[in-house]
């Protein structure tokens, strides 16, 4: 049989992971908006480490305005390498080489005490950005999903540090600007007419405008921000950082050091903060600007500045970044490849998933012509024919819905895919997007799932045992070879709900409330019943079980079960009982030896009371008066010691009755007494100690009393011989009974004698096993099946100190009277009670 497919759970949650780091990596750009080159690359090096559990992780920039490269290392704390990014640079040139360009893409070497295996990544199409170097010290990195992260990793931080120097260029060209404006200020500044008529067209500017001195006082301010945030211009000109009110609180403390900051240098500043507006209290986003303005020595007379109010290109800015990234981000986490091509067949779009697919990176596939790039070369011309058609009638037959066709990799290689086209109309062009799905694993689970039934139902055909399935709903849908053929049935005649046909009239009702019972709640199904045996036409008994097939949910997906032919040892078993029957009879018989002394002690007692009051009673009669009051005494303890005679005799022949066992509520403290009172006399001579420790309030039980009397029985007298060769300490035997837990009811029988071999206590309850010179070693075993056919068990423990202790416990049965005054001691004459 060949070996099925991995479950796709553990491969979907490996995607899963693998699309959240995705999602973590895509995120990075907007925390590095606005930021230096060492910042992005510290965060992007510090996300990498912990997303994929690096030990080394190594990037080198080059600086645009300085020769030196820019160097950052992360090392997780298990390595000991050196933390220097120059000393790992250095490491890593002699492990691959001075030319970034010739590295390979992966390489094992060694690197500090251990082997690690690298991988170089360049930045930008050419490198021309600098490099990131991933290192593991795992045999197998990177796996396929961690060079998707580490490429998408690289691919971000090359936009987003080609972003940070197209800023940083931007800000030298700003401040290059800034200059001119300096250098046109100062020239300005020549001519105070001149400076005046700037300051009033400053008042008139449709913009919030301002002038500070040197030491940051505002001395102008025009009206346009003075009414933008309801402010006077004495309030302003009180205090440097008056105007500041008028900034959010969040802002303030980053306005006021940029403000300090521009002035104490002489640079001005640049800064976006949001401005509370006057008359309706809402705070929006202004860009403030300033220049210094010098005269001819460069000497600061003034700063002149700029508020402007962006707060709606602001929002256009956010709400388009976040729709780019949101549209970015499904269609790059998308499952399929997601491919848009335009009127011409020109590749326009190309998703993650489609470099993954077709193995051609973004910008290779961008541009070229679709039919060349993933259409096999047999249907590029059927391909070409169905673009034209649609592009002069509009219609076109697999537009729209899901299609399996061929496609091509990189490679050369073809592969099934699901292919599903919508074509879109912008304008005068159309647009056409196609989603694409990689087939093939699936297409090869479906041919090993066929070859998995082929060879599971080849199996079950052949089994020598019968078989059979049914839905989650109970309706059976497949029975083997084996059932047909004890049953006679065919396999439509038993199908769905019509095998209730193989069994017994009489179990029909039973057999389905329970496997209806077992279908609605998914526990395991296991019934005794009987079924049709076509071979000689009769009902044999059968053992049917069935357990759920579950999916990862809990649900049922399936129900396999198994019938299996029960009646010969079902007849064995019965046969067996009867053996035991007999066997327990012939064990009670056995004892009679045994118990005749103590027998002829116990009726002896009340025949020479009978004697003796009769005696008397004739004395007291023949007395002169005759004394009649005590002769009537004396005649009711002659009939009290005759009861006592026939207790004993009638307690004995219920012991050694042949009858059947019959089921009743037994109260086991007074079945004790009975046993007892039996073998009192045997005890007695045997020097024994008894102590009763009966429970009160004991619940009856329910079974046999006579074959648990003659359990009692063997285990009291077991017990007795047991300390029969004992002289150095007492002959003491404890009798306790008690409830075990809520249903049961425990007796034990504790002895100090003996003991036994701890090695041999799994063979104390075997037949004719047995530590005694004259016994026969059927006791226990008769004992242990007598407590097994009342639903209980047997066992043996060793005592702390000397002996043995035998227990047995049984199921309690329904509540009735139960005995009193149970805790006494019994004592033989003559012996002191040791305790």
């Amino acid at each position: 049989m060949k070996v099925q497919l991995e479950h796709p759970a553990d491969e979907i949650k490996r995607l899963q992971r693998c699309i959240n780091d995705l999602v973590s990596l895509l995120a990075l750009p907007a925390i590095w908006t606005g930021g230096e080159l060492s910042q992005i690359v510290s965060t992007l090096l510090d996300a990498l480490l912990g997303m994929l559990s690096l030990d080394l992780v190594y990037a080198r920039l080059k600086d645009p305005t300085d020769e030196t490269p820019i160097e950052v290392v992360r090392i997780a704390q298990s390595q000991k390498l050196p933390d220097r990014p120059q000393e790992i640079g250095q490491l890593l040139n002699r492990c691959l080489g001075w030319d970034p360009g010739k590295w390979p893409p992966v390489i094992r070497t060694s690197l500090g005490d251990g082997h690690i295996s690298l991988v170089p990544l360049r930045l930008g199409l050419h490198g021309e950005v600098g490099l990131i170097v991933a290192g593991s010290e795992r045999a197998d990195f990177p796996q396929q999903t961690e060079r998707l992260l580490l490429n998408v990793a690289a691919n971000e931080a090359s936009i987003g540090l080609q972003e940070a120097r197209l800023l940083s260029e931007q800000k030298r060209v700003a401040n290059e600007l800034d200059l001119r404006v300096e250098q046109r200020t100062r020239e300005l500044g020549a001519a105070n007419e001149e400076l005046r008529l700037q300051v009033a067209l400053l008042q008139h500017l449709p913009v919030a405008a301002w002038t500070v001195r040197p030491d940051g006082t505002p001395d102008f301010v025009n009206r346009n921000w003075l009414e933008y945030a309801g402010r006077a211009l004495d309030y302003v000109q009180s205090n440097p950082e008056a105007w500041m009110t008028a900034i959010h609180p969040e802002d303030r403390e980053r306005v006021s050091r940029s403000f300090w900051q521009g002035i104490r240098s002489g640079q001005g500043f640049t800064m976006e903060a949001r401005f509370r507006r006057a008359h309706d209290g809402a705070y929006r986003w202004h860009l403030n600007r300033a220049v210094a303005l010098r005269d001819a020595e460069g000497k600061i007379l003034r700063f002149v500045g700029t508020c402007t109010d962006i707060e709606d290109l602001k929002q256009s800015e956010d709400n388009l970044r976040r729709a780019e990234e949101k549209t970015r981000l499904i269609i790059d986490t998308a499952l399929d490849a997601v491919i848009t091509m335009d009127a011409k067949g020109t590749i326009t779009s190309w998703n993650k998933q489609a470099e993954v697919v077709f193995g051609w990176s973004n910008r290779e596939a961008i541009g070229q012509q679709m039919s060349g790039m993933i259409i096999p070369e047999q249907h590029r011309m059927a391909h070409e024919h169905g673009l034209r058609h649609f592009l002069a009638t509009g219609e076109g037959p697999i537009l729209r819905r899901r299609i399996e066709i061929t496609a091509v990799r990189r490679s050369g290689v073809e592969f099934p895919v699901e292919l599903e086209i919508s074509p879109v109309r912008l304008g005068q062009d159309w647009v056409f997007s196609a989603f694409i799905r990689d087939i093939t694993d699936s297409k090869l689970a479906e041919e090993k799932l066929r070859e998995s039934e082929l060879n599971l139902r080849q199996m079950t055909e052949t089994i020598p045992e019968m078989l059979w399935s049914a839905t989650p709903e109970g309706a059976v849908d497949y029975c083997n070879t084996r059932v047909l053929d004890y049953s006679g049935f065919s396999a439509e005649e038993v199908m769905s709900n019509s095998w209730t046909k193989l069994l017994h009239p009489d179990d029909v009702d039973q057999t389905l409330r329970t496997w209806t019972s077992c279908v609605a709640s998914g526990a395991p199904y296991r019934v005794e019943v009987r079924i049709f045996h076509a071979a000689d036409r009769t009902y044999r008994w059968c053992v049917t079980s069935a357990l759920p097939l579950l999916d990862q949910q809990g649900r049922i997906l399936k129900w396999y079960g198994t019938v299996v032919d029960m009646h010969d040892w079902k007849r064995a078993q019965e046969e067996l009982r009867n053996t035991q029957a007999e066997l327990a009879h012939m064990t009670r018989v056995m004892t009679i030896g045994a118990l005749t002394a103590s027998i002829a002690h116990e009726i002896n007692q009340p025949l020479v009371g009978i004697i003796t009051n009769a005696s008397t009673g004739l004395r007291m009669l023949a007395a002169e008066p005759p004394n009649i009051e005590g002769a009537r005494e004396t005649a009711r303890r002659t009939i009290r010691d005759g009861n006592r005679a026939s207790e004993v005799i009638t307690r004995l022949r219920a012991l050694f009755s042949k009858n059947a066992p019959t089921t009743e509520a037994v109260d086991l403290n007074e079945a004790t007494r009975e046993v007892i009172a039996l073998s009192l006399g045997e005890l007695q001579k045997s020097r024994v100690i008894l102590r009763l420790e009966l429970a009160d309030d004991l619940p009856p039980v329910k079974g046999d009393r006579v074959q648990l009397q003659q359990v009692i029985m063997n285990l009291l007298r077991n017990a007795s011989d047991a300390m029969s060769g004992v002289d150095d300490r007492p002959r003491q035997l404890v009798i306790k009974t008690g409830p075990e837990g809520a249903d049961r009811v425990c007796l034990t029988v504790q002895d100090t004698g003996l003991g036994f071999d701890p090695q041999a206590m799994d063979r104390l309850f075997e037949a004719f096993y047995t530590t005694k010179n004259d016994g026969m070693g059927i006791g226990l075993s008769v004992s242990r099946s007598i407590i097994e056919g009342h639903q209980g068990r047997l066992w043996a423990t060793l005592n702390d100190g000397p002996g043995a202790t035998f227990s047995f416990s049984i199921p309690r049965g329904p509540a009735s009277a139960t005995g009193a005054d149970s805790n006494h001691d019994v004592r033989t004459p003559g012996v002191t009670d040791a305790a």
